[in-house]
């Protein structure tokens, strides 16, 4: 994390001077504010359970706040589902949106410190962009992030990391993501 406010992002210092000039000279980009660019990143997990177990919300906002560095959004259920045991108003998980700094500062602990960490790891999908260029990741376990305590935690969760970017089309926000250091599977 960044220690004072003027300080820059190591990941968006790499993007203004490599990633920038490198995708307006790909895709031949007259004006500088066509370059696609990260605009935010969404976190979330998904908690079924949690309308029988209130503890594991608070687990979970605990986990995302430590990993993240921002207070987590708790997200209840819009409508009741009986085949669920789902009722309306009831938490079933925690989100955060992170932007600025602290989205760079999350992206490139993510890229470069949790992705390795994950056992057999041959990669990425290439496929999940949503046709608009955004990008979303799953991820099936909390503890390859290095601020999880792994003998605190009380069960292993699964999150969703949302790459929103700027880019009009998959290839540019694939390009996008494959300059800032995201292992892409061949």
């Amino acid at each position: 994390m960044a220690t004072e406010a003027n300080e820059i992002p190591r990941l968006l210092k790499f993007y203004r001077e490599t990633v920038s000039p490198a995708l307006q000279k790909e895709f031949t980009l007259a004006n500088p504010m066509q370059i696609p660019r990260l605009q935010k990143v969404v976190v979330n997990i998904g908690i079924g359970r949690a309308s029988a177990n209130q503890k594991l919300i608070e687990g979970a906002v605990e986990e995302l706040s430590k990993i993240t560095g921002q207070k987590p959004v708790v997200t209840r259920a819009k409508k009741s589902i009986a085949t669920f045991k789902l009722r309306e108003n009831s938490a079933i998980g925690v989100m955060v949106t992170l932007r600025a700094s602290r989205m760079w500062e999350f992206t490139d602990r993510l890229i470069n410190l949790s992705l390795p960490r994950v056992r057999d790891f041959k990669g990425v999908s290439n496929r999940a962009f949503d046709g608009r260029g955004n990008y979303t990741l799953g991820l099936k376990e909390q503890i390859i992030f290095p601020e999880i305590d792994y003998d605190k935690i009380d069960e292993i969760k699964g999150m969703n990391v949302t790459f929103v970017t700027s880019a009009p089309t998959d290839d540019q926000g694939r390009a996008l993501l494959r300059e800032l250091g995201m292992p892409f599977r061949k």
